[in-house]
Order: structure tokens, then C-alpha cells, then sequence
């Protein structure tokens, strides 16, 4: 695999073995410490980002290897004028493999076809996250033990929620997987996303504006936060931001093994008093992001 751009790259088969390497990391990691050595890895992040960002890097110096790059475009020559294509044929000269983030959708794929190295998109604008989509993949599998027969509960801005799209894109090449797609009028989910992947694929889904609704039914809770960086106006982020509040209180009527995931950065919108349940795993899902990644970065780079 050349390049990472979209979860659709991957075939079932390859994010499955992506899991099962993920998980033997997990199990032995000491069997992993020399696998990139004298490899390096070019975090080229146009955008600011924490988890992702140090993840990759923590993936990177976990196997062995080393990691360049930059935290933001300010400290890239982008902020002189410099195009993407360039800055990337450049980093491709030092660096073995490339991940990227950029608040432009499609930027990545652009820098593919200029790119020596292979590309990871690790975020682009409101489009596509892939690596959170195999994090998120991986929470479940560990979770859950398994990746089918799941009712799947999204809530917050399913509008602007790269991280939705992509998962609803994942999950639905499982068997029966039903959405309940939780958010306010103006973030409700694409028409795109209900036309081209959950009605073409007969998926079941259920929209609503209550998060209790369906409470009882879910075996997954994801929750998001509203951006605001995806919005033009201010007012519109201030009215919508609190609109979801995930307290002890919702979860009264959920099953006793639900699991509570957020792809972070969380701002309000799960008390604080949810992080001491059980079934909030939203902290592990971070830590799982940096194994799904060290199986990518071996995959990628051809390594055994």
C-alpha cells in the first residue's frame, strides 16, 4: 500500500491485519523496539493537533525509529508562500514515510501525487481521518470482541465530524450494524453520507435530536464535540456548543456494557463524572490510537 488517504484504501482483510498486529504489539511490545530503526517519520501537521500529532510520534519512536517535522504551519516555510507540493517533494528527500494533516479537504491526496514517501492523512479539514478510523475500529474490536451485530449511537456535530464520516464509512461493511444519528437540525449528517453508504448499503439508521431516546439500545456511545473551528459564525458555535452534555444522569437506562467513546478533544460536552464509569473508554482509545499506528507504519513501510 503506497498511501493512506481515505479508510476506503483498505480492504476488510488489511484492517483486519492491522488489528491483529496492533494487538500482538499490545501483547509483546518487546518484539517491536528495533522494527523501524534508522527509519524516519515526517509529521508535516498544517493544523494543530495533540493526540494525533504525539501518537504517530510515540508510534514512530516506539518501533525504533526517528521522527522530524513540524507542528504547525507557521513554522513551515508555508508561511513564505510555499505550495504543499513542494514542501512535500522536499520532506520526501529526509523522511521514509509522511504523515499529514491539513485544514484543506483533498490536500493530502495532492501531496501523494508529488510524494516520494508514502503520504498518511492524518486529518484533512472536515473530510477524512482515517488513522482515528482504525483507532476507533481497534476500540471496538477490543471493546467489544467483535466488529459486527452493533448498534452504533453518534452524537454532536455530525455535520463537520470527519471522524463520523469515516466511521460510518468503516462500519458499514460489517453485518448488522445499525446507527442511531444523534444531533441538532443544523449538524445533522450529510445527505451524501445517508445516500452513498447507508442507504445503498441498506444500512438501518434512525436520526434524532435526543440523546435518550434510544439510549437503552446502544452497544457504542460516540460522542463528538462541536468544532469550532469548522464554523463561520460564531453565534451559530456558541448556540449549538452545549447542546449535547453526557452526565450520569443520561446513562440511567444504558446497558451495563456500553461502551463511551470520543475521538478527544473533548471540551464539554462528557462530564467529567463519566470518566470514573466503566464503560467510558475514551482514554484507552487514545493509547489504542498509538498501536493501530505502529501497525500502519510497519505495514507501510513493507516491514514484518
Amino acid at each position: 500500500m503506497k498511501n493512506l488517504i481515505d479508510i476506503k484504501d483498505l480492504s476488510i482483510n488489511e484492517i483486519e491485519e492491522l488489528i491483529k498486529v496492533a494487538k500482538d504489539i499490545m501483547q509483546a511490545p518487546e518484539k517491536y523496539y528495533d522494527k523501524c530503526k534508522h527509519k524516519k517519520l515526517a509529521t508535516l501537521f498544517f493544523e494543530p493537533s495533540t493526540r494525533t500529532r504525539l501518537s504517530f510520534e510515540a508510534a514512530m519512536i516506539e518501533l525504533g525509529g526517528n521522527v522530524i517535522g513540524f507542528s504547525s504551519a507557521d513554522s513551515s516555510s508555508t508561511s513564505k508562500g510555499e505550495s504543499v507540493a513542494d514542501t512535500i517533494r522536499v520532506v520526501g528527500c529526509y523522511s521514509d514515510i509522511i504523515a499529514m494533516r491539513h485544514p484543506k479537504e483533498g490536500a493530502p491526496l495532492v501531496a501523494a501525487f508529488k510524494s516520494t514517501a508514502p503520504i498518511i492523512n492524518a486529518g484533512d479539514g472536515g473530510h477524512n481521518h482515517p488513522t482515528q478510523t482504525l483507532t476507533d475500529l481497534l476500540t471496538i474490536s477490543c471493546e467489544k470482541n467483535r466488529l459486527d451485530n452493533l448498534t452504533i449511537g453518534l452524537c454532536g456535530d455530525l455535520k463537520f465530524g470527519r471522524t463520523v464520516h469515516s466511521l460510518i464509512t468503516a462500519m458499514s461493511r460489517y453485518k448488522n450494524i445499525k446507527f442511531v444519528l444523534i444531533s441538532p437540525e443544523e449538524l445533522k449528517i450529510p445527505e451524501y453520507i445517508k445516500q452513498e453508504i447507508l442507504e445503498k448499503n441498506n444500512i438501518e439508521y434512525v436520526e434524532t435530536e435526543d440523546i435518550e431516546e434510544y439510549m437503552s439500545e446502544l452497544d457504542i456511545l460516540y460522542m463528538t464535540r462541536v468544532q469550532k473551528e469548522r464554523f463561520f459564525n460564531e453565534e451559530d458555535y456558541i448556540r449549538l456548543k452545549d447542546y449535547y452534555i453526557l452526565n450520569e444522569a443520561k446513562l440511567e437506562n444504558a446497558k451495563k456494557d456500553l461502551s463511551i467513546m470520543h475521538p478527544l478533544p473533548r471540551v464539554n460536552e462528557i462530564a467529567t463524572e463519566v470518566d470514573d464509569d466503566p464503560r467510558a473508554c475514551y482514554f484507552r482509545q487514545a493509547l489504542y490510537g498509538k498501536y493501530i499506528r505502529m501497525a500502519l507504519i510497519l505495514k507501510m513501510l513493507e516491514i514484518d
